[in-house]
């Protein structure tokens, strides 16, 4: 795997970011940060005489602008039921999707906090309620141009894709025998489970997308926003040993249920969404391998030791495919 010197990112220079800002009627004071942020590229603008803008400019081919609206637009209607999201800037014209050299990109007021603490079972109990709100939003009505979180997609590309041209050849039996088998397992479990409930939700709602300041949280980074189960939203907020979450889960759930009806037998899904997110994840390196970015921030990606690691992981979640789900009492 070699890294590919000409990527739609290279032109991206500090002088092309600051006229795409500049063209939107705002004058830069010169001085930007770059923010963490792989596949999207995201940058701290200073203004002159106001606070600085965010701007994040969304990686070519990967969303269309209809998709991209239907981000923007569904972050309105959250904030216009007084809901704590950061939307993106609308212009006078109304706009919230901008171009300049081919970017597509929208520039977003600066929010400050930081990460929530997750084990406080009373702040699991606030964003339960707050999600609980944000889905009673989501389910009134769906995406029509973004994708469903799917066995498809998560699951068997992410598998064929490293199978083909990722895995090392010592590991490849081990590797498509286990992902046969989850693959299967999974399948067996959606089959037993029935149609699934799937709404507008965040995606990635992972502490690192709230920020948390003065005791309240805002959400931030709706970037992979599709339709999916709800609980979707819920089970990265959960860490520890399976008498820990057991707990998180009831407190997420007490606050939730407050606006929006819970479904418990999406308590078995959490495995599978886990399953298919660290398969998915895998795959996302490796299809974005050709942006410099990538192999310098997770140089380990391409060496044996990984993809070892990976197996025993996922060996891991088939082990957890076959135990009983979390057990919250309605």
């Amino acid at each position: 795997m070699t890294e590919n010197s000409n990527h739609p990112f290279d032109i991206l220079t500090p002088d092309l970011l600051i006229d795409a800002v500049e063209a939107q009627g705002f004058v830069s004071d010169g001085r930007f940060i770059v923010l963490n942020s792989y596949e999207n590229r995201v940058y701290q603008i200073g203004i002159e005489d106001q606070v600085p803008m965010i701007a994040k400019f969304y990686r070519p081919e990967r969303w269309t602008d209809q998709q991209i609206q239907e981000e923007h637009d569904f972050c309105f209607d959250l904030q216009n039921q007084e809901l704590p999201v950061v939307c993106p800037w609308m212009n006078a014209e109304g706009k919230t999707i901008n171009h300049y050299a081919d970017f597509s990109f929208a520039l977003y007021p600066r929010k400050g906090g930081h990460a929530p603490e997750l084990d406080n079972l009373d702040n699991l109990f606030i964003l339960g309620r707050l999600l609980g709100r944000f889905h009673a939003i989501g389910a009134t009505r769906p995406f029509e141009h973004r994708p469903s979180l799917d066995v498809e997609s998560f699951g068997r590309r992410s598998y064929q894709l490293i199978s083909s041209e990722f895995m090392p050849a010592e590991l490849s039996p081990a590797y498509d025998s286990l992902a046969v088998d989850l693959l299967k397992r999974i399948d067996e479990i959606l089959a037993d489970f029935g149609p699934i409930n799937s709404i507008r939700v965040h995606g990635d709602c992972h502490s690192g997308n709230i920020l948390w300041r003065d005791d309240n949280p805002h959400f931030v980074d709706f970037d992979d926003a599709r339709m999916a189960p709800a609980v979707q939203d819920l089970w990265m907020l959960l860490s520890g040993d399976r008498q820990e979450q057991t707990l998180q889960m009831a407190e997420l759930i007490e606050g939730y249920s407050e606006f929006y009806d819970f479904d418990y037998r999406e308590l078995r899904l959490i495995e599978v969404l886990r399953t298919l997110r660290i398969m998915h994840h895998s795959a996302w390196i490796a299809r974005r391998w050709s942006d410099p970015a990538f192999p310098r921030a997770f140089s380990w990606f391409d060496s044996p030791r990984y993809w070892s690691e990976h197996i025993l992981i996922l060996r891991e979640q088939l082990a957890a495919l076959n135990e009983p789900p979390l057990q919250v009492i309605p």
